[in-house]
């Protein structure tokens, strides 16, 4: 299960484990203008939290269906 919010500066999605047990805590990603954050609270009542750039993002999207390797994608130039 999922949730979809928009905020002022971000889109927020929240993904909900469902099914057996042990269930994985929420996992959410805030999209902004310029970047991604994806947060997860940790066994240990931390809070994990990385951050992507668009870039790295479109890169994470494009390996998901690619097979083992190295690539890199190609960048429209900027006019």
């Amino acid at each position: 299960m999922f949730s979809i919010e928009h905020e002022f500066d971000a889109t927020v999605i929240t993904l909900i484990d469902e099914g057996p047990a042990p269930l994985r805590e929420d996992v959410i990603i805030r999209a902004g203008e310029d970047r991604i954050t994806v947060e997860q609270w940790q066994d240990d009542d931390r809070k994990a939290r990385i951050t992507l750039s668009l870039a790295q993002l479109a890169d994470l999207s494009a390996a998901l269906d690619l097979p083992e390797g190295v690539y890199q994608r190609m960048r429209e130039p900027r006019p």
